[in-house]
């Protein structure tokens, strides 16, 4: 990750929106207009809003520097707190699927004006601010959290839209069933958002291969000096990416010549790859026999 300090300005920015959203949300469905659909998209905005509390804690724990217990740094903080956003998001889900149930055994219709489609207007547009500026920054700074809570606001975009057909619809006459119906899609929404974060950052804690090994061989052997590679590995995030490889060269070359090859070649990985990967390599004299 490039800055620690620019994810947690944006983070909080993005708090504060998200807390705005929310109690708006919650104020109109609860006690105005008495919905359920749009009283759970209120508390899923209310979610975004505690994952960034999450991601804010995460960050200044991941920000931490080097020290003798943590020799790799304290980056993978950051992809726990990812994880915790995950089971909020899984907590959530079971809550508004609770609150659907008891609105279909004890129905009550909505009561929509105009004046609450406009406000759930105005929030939609929010959450897409939202969530285009998070991803995107995201990307830029390499940064799990942002990514991974830009996802989780993307779901509020989707489920604001429901509920606002759902109110139309309830305005121009359908029964009022179709509003729990309606939260159980927001709870469906709120589990493949928190499903595909738990995915994305679990890969990074299991170690899964980053970097397809062909990419990083043919890198290594576009070098005529190079002879053959092997049990090339890689792992973490595009903050933290770490390879390891076997590189079997000429066995005329100096050891001065070996060093400068190395060099050379990871150079080129991080030029090509990612220039944040620390390379770790192993060098072999080639001989006919040999792998």
């Amino acid at each position: 990750m490039k800055d620690f300090s620019r994810v947690q300005r944006i983070l909080w920015i993005i708090f504060f929106l998200n807390l705005i959203v929310a109690l708006l949300k919650i104020i109109l469905g609860a006690l105005f207009i008495n919905s359920s659909s749009l009283t759970a998209d209120g508390y899923h905005s209310l979610s975004d809003g505690a994952s960034n509390i999450v991601g804010l804690i995460g960050i200044r724990l991941a920000s931490r520097p080097v020290d003798n217990d943590h020799p790799y740094g304290h980056r993978k903080f950051e992809t726990l707190a990812a994880l915790l956003i995950s089971g909020i998001l899984f907590l959530l889900g079971i809550n508004v699927i609770t609150e659907a149930v008891q609105k279909i055994l004890h129905p009550a219709a909505p009561k929509v004006t105009i004046e609450s489609l406009i406000a759930l207007i105005v929030t939609l547009i929010i959450n897409i601010f939202v969530t285009k500026i998070e991803y995107r920054k995201g990307v830029e700074l390499n940064s799990q959290i942002l990514i991974s809570d830009s996802l989780h606001t993307r779901s509020d975009v989707y489920i604001s839209l429901g509920v606002l057909l759902t109110l139309s619809g309830i305005m121009l006459g359908l029964p009022p069933i179709i509003d729990p119906l309606v939260s159980l899609i927001v709870a469906g929404f709120i589990f493949h958002a928190a499903y595909k974060i738990f995915v994305m950052n679990r890969d990074i804690l299991v170690d899964k291969a980053v970097i397809q090994e062909d990419r990083i061989k043919e890198i290594i052997m576009s070098f005529d000096e190079v002879k053959n590679t092997h049990s090339i590995r890689s792992r973490g995030s595009n903050s933290a990416l770490f390879i390891d490889m076997h590189v079997m060269t000429r066995p005329d070359l100096s050891i001065e010549e070996s060093h400068l090859l190395i060099h050379r070649i990871e150079d080129r990985i991080r030029q090509d790859i990612n220039d944040n990967a620390q390379i770790t390599t192993h060098l072999e004299p080639y001989e006919e026999n040999s792998r």
